[in-house]
């Protein structure tokens, strides 16, 4: 069964991103306490979403997705971002990872969302293996950025005041 996350399903969220992390290899990154989704997923203005798979016999989550919209200047409508899609490795092969990005289409459909992308690992082969199953488009010519930490810190404070000043929404 796949399901809209409730905040009761937050500890459970987190522990699956813990586990996700670390079979990314990078377990310390995700440093996201349970305060932080709560407010992210379920505050007065979310920053994602999140869908709950869970075992038909045992109604034990076991795999969840978190996504939120983005926007094309190019087609001038809203996609969305797929951040994570997890599923428990004991639970695999059930159908859960297919279910979760199916009704995440269904979604994109319904409100009318022309682009649904996600990042995967260059060295996920099961991962890739499963997403070409399904007829996704790889775009190899594009590279992903990102500004963290120190060089972060470094381009901020090189900002004309009035931007600087400026508040994110």
């Amino acid at each position: 069964m796949i399901r809209p996350a409730t905040v009761h399903d937050v500890p459970a969220i987190r522990t699956m991103i813990r586990e996700l992390a670390a079979y990314e290899k990078a377990e310390e990154q995700a440093r996201a306490s349970e305060e932080q989704l709560r407010e992210a997923l379920f505050g007065e203005h979310p920053a994602a979403y999140a869908l709950i798979a869970e075992d038909d016999g045992t109604g034990e989550a076991v795999g969840y997705a978190l996504w939120f919209p983005r926007f094309s200047t190019w087609t001038g409508t809203r996609g969305m971002h797929l951040e994570d899609l997890y599923v428990r490795p004991g639970a695999r092969g059930g159908g859960h990872g297919r279910a979760l990005l199916a009704t995440l289409a269904a979604l994109c459909r319904r409100e009318g969302y022309d682009r649904f992308e996600w990042w995967v690992l260059g060295w996920n082969e099961p991962a890739i293996g499963f997403y070409s199953s399904l007829g996704v488009e790889f775009l190899d010519e594009w590279r992903v950025c990102r500004l963290s930490g120190e060089p972060l810190e470094e381009l901020a404070a090189r900002a004309p005041e009035a931007v600087g000043t400026a508040r994110a929404v």
